[in-house]
């Protein structure tokens, strides 16, 4: 199914692009049509070639930023299905793996929602050990397009929190579960305080990403440390907010500004972050997970991440979120190369009933971190679960 959805949307931006070509030359003919009648004198066979010489580079161009179509897991041509899948209410498939005690035994059931450019393998990195003291089964999941999920055309913030609703039904992790994410994957994490929060017992949101152009955001502060980021990183966002379906052709020109994330040359302030990235760099491990990732296509896991992400959220923003009838915790470091702590500090403080922890000497990724983990898991289940 997300593979003929796939095909569809390929035909509909092939359609508006026809339409806007036989706009323009209807443009061509009411104007050479004006131009005879005025008697003004003027060539308006030199006015057509012109027009339309502007309509054949606009179809030329449409073409070339169009993405290729994506190349589902399980389809001719495409990866194999080797994780176990559970089916979503729209037919979709979405891979997960399972860590902890076992679900029939678990006091508590945690799903986790991975960031940007991980997959199901990734998790919190609490140890077995805790894990079975307080009873969590966890369940990791490749959200949509990732890793051997079924891309999804439609992707939103909506849609978000309804992949993690759908994946727990279908694992019969009861009517309330815990749900920790990780860095660009805490959009799920706020779409579901604002759709499913009937379904929840407990968030934890690990140096989640924010959006620079929030409108809950200081104007002043948000503008001022945008400017600090890379220029490639700035034009990326730029993009994934005005025009986000032109993200695919941007990020594939060399010789325009593009994101030091993907390509992994951004520095980090952290020292543990900045370690972590050029040992990746240097074994090979950036690409490979980079591969895994974008497996069925870079416009269906990394471009629609950014679109979603960083586009508009015009439905609702963190700030103006009600307080859930659940515990919510978010976790940043004081050292995040990615994430400004002074936006992070400001959305908390705004919203009043965010549990914020503050982590001094700590950078972006805090899986990387000896025993964060275990202090994480630990704090999301510290209270009851609701009954």
């Amino acid at each position: 199914m997300a593979a003929g959805e796939g095909k569809r949307e390929t035909r509909t931006a092939s359609a508006a692009a026809m339409h806007a070509c036989v706009g323009v030359l209807r443009l061509i003919c009411v104007a050479c049509a004006i131009d005879r009648l005025s008697g003004t004198g003027s060539a308006p066979a030199a006015l057509a070639a012109l027009m339309a010489a502007a309509a054949l580079a606009a179809w030329r161009f449409a073409n070339a930023a169009r993405p290729p179509p994506p190349t589902p897991c399980g389809t001719p041509g495409g990866p194999p299905v080797t994780a176990p899948r559970a089916r979503m209410r729209d037919g979709r498939y979405l891979a997960y793996a399972e860590s902890g005690v076992s679900r029939d035994r678990a006091r508590f059931k945690v799903v986790y929602s991975h960031g940007f450019s991980g997959g199901r393998m990734d998790s919190p990195r609490a140890s077995q050990e805790l894990l079975e003291e307080l009873g969590v089964y966890m369940v990791a999941f490749d959200r949509a397009g990732y890793g051997e999920s079924d891309p999804d055309p439609r992707r939103s913030l909506r849609s978000a929190a309804l992949d993690v609703e759908d994946l727990a039904d279908a694992l019969g992790l009861g009517d309330r579960f815990h749900l920790v994410c990780s860095s660009l994957g805490s959009h799920a994490g706020w779409a579901a305080i604002r759709y499913i929060p009937h379904r929840l017992a407990g968030v934890a949101m690990m140096a989640p990403v924010v959006n620079y152009r929030w409108r809950g955001l200081p104007r002043g502060l948000a503008r001022q440390l945008y400017r600090k980021q890379p220029a490639g990183d700035r034009w990326s966002l730029r993009v994934a907010y005005y025009a986000p379906w032109l993200l695919h052709w941007w990020m594939s020109q060399p010789w325009l500004p593009t994101s030091t994330v993907i390509d992994g040359s951004g520095t980090f302030p952290n020292e543990l972050d900045e370690k972590n990235r050029v040992m990746a760099l240097s074994n090979g491990m950036f690409h490979q997970r980079a591969r895994l990732a974008t497996q069925q296509g870079i416009q269906e896991s990394f471009y629609r991440d950014m679109a979603v992400m960083f586009g508009r959220w015009p439905e609702f923003e963190p700030t103006d979120l009600e307080e859930p009838p659940f515990p919510v915790h978010v976790f940043q470091g004081d050292e995040d190369g990615v994430v400004p702590v002074q936006l992070q500090r400001h959305i908390c403080r705004r919203l009043g009933w965010v549990n914020y922890h503050e982590l001094p000497g700590v950078g972006h990724f805090l899986s990387a971190v000896p025993g964060l983990g275990n202090r994480i898991v630990s704090t999301l289940l510290a209270a009851p679960s609701p009954a």
